[in-house]
């Protein structure tokens, strides 16, 4: 990865050394993470037979790390997110460039431009460098249309994370309770897991890999995944996340945590709720105040059980699958990394 965009820094220093900068913020994002898609990428792509030393899986991995990081570039602008990985955004630091320059306009438009563009290039890269893996493998129709399905399901779960940010509050429970889990399932759990998994398995081998078995196992898991990184949202150490207390209340993330909470308070603590989701103002002290309602009205409780729910129904479809026992260890050592973190 790190080769790859120092080539890109050069064409864009030929370009004009005014545009590096565009490669540099891709660059400075990727040297963070936890490589979970590459890893899961190369787990499935081992788990269909793919030779552990071969580099197109590993060429592919490095597509996935950019997906991820052009989708992290975008959401952070969607949410208005000031830092990302205990560093600032990529719009916020772009902006700080223009105030610190004393370039003309304003700073902030400046900032969210340069950084659609930067996602828009790290995304083309991803693309770029998938395609080349793919085309490099015996069945490149069948990863290039699993990459081009991820693609189209984070959007369209982005999209619904954004329109439920603004839909007028008062939906039934049960009901946002379901839109809850769709906008995880495609926002995030199924490009985190369930696609990087099958995208190595297909890549190693379209008809041999354990494709059902792989899913039985990576969608629980995926969907645990997210659910752990809802409740960081609102519960989470900033020295952990890298983000501030409760930012998920503050842009108004209407997850599985708030969608239990709607059906467990008491009408007036409902309304307390609805009024402050969304408020970028919130301080700490009304952060906390939401944090004890979410807590005793046992909406916590439910997802950390619903965690442990699916955590067990990956790790008991991972005994079934078909695969040897190495790749069996690898995936269960990763399962269980993540369905502790942070905990």
């Amino acid at each position: 990865m790190a080769a790859l965009l120092n080539d890109y820094r050069r064409r864009a220093e030929d370009i004009s050394t005014s545009a590096s900068p565009l490669v540099e913020a891709i660059a400075g994002l990727v040297r963070g993470g936890k490589r979970l898609r590459a890893v899961l990428a190369w787990w499935g792509w081992r788990g269909a037979g793919g030779a552990a030393d071969d580099h197109r899986i590993v060429d592919a991995a490095v597509g996935l790390e950019l997906f991820q990081a052009a989708a992290l570039i975008h959401d952070d602008i969607l949410d208005r997110s000031d830092t990302r990985r205990g560093a600032p955004s990529i719009h916020r630091a772009f902006a700080t460039g223009h105030r610190q320059a004393g370039w003309r306009q304003d700073p902030e438009h400046f900032g969210t431009s340069a950084a659609i563009l930067t996602g828009d290039l790290c995304l083309a890269l991803s693309e770029e460098v998938f395609a080349n893996a793919a085309d490099s493998t015996g069945s490149p129709p069948a990863g290039r249309s699993m990459f081009n399905q991820m693609r189209f399901e984070v959007m369209a779960g982005q999209y619904l994370d954004v329109l439920d940010e603004v839909e007028v509050p008062g939906q039934d429970p049960a009901e946002a309770l379901v839109r809850a889990r769709t906008v995880l399932r495609y926002k995030s759990a199924r490009y985190s897991v369930v696609h990087p998994l099958n995208l190595g398995g297909a890549l190693a081998d379209p008809n041999g890999a354990p494709l059902a078995h792989y899913e039985a196992f990576s969608v629980p898991l995926g969907e645990a995944f997210q659910l752990q990184d809802d409740l960081l949202g609102v519960f989470g150490d900033p020295e952990v996340t890298g983000k501030p207390a409760g930012d998920d209340l503050r842009e108004g993330k209407r997850t599985e945590l708030v969608a239990h909470a709607l059906s467990l308070l008491a009408p007036h603590q409902v309304r307390e709720l609805e009024d402050s989701l969304g408020d970028p103002d919130l301080t700490s002290g009304a952060v906390a105040r939401l944090q004890v309602l979410l807590e005793e009205c046992g909406a916590r409780g439910r997802v950390e059980d619903e965690v442990s729910a699916l955590g067990e129904r990956a790790l008991g479809a991972l005994e079934a699958m078909p695969v040897d026992d190495r790749v069996r260890d690898g995936l269960a050592r990763l399962a269980h990394r993540i369905l502790r973190q942070n905990r």
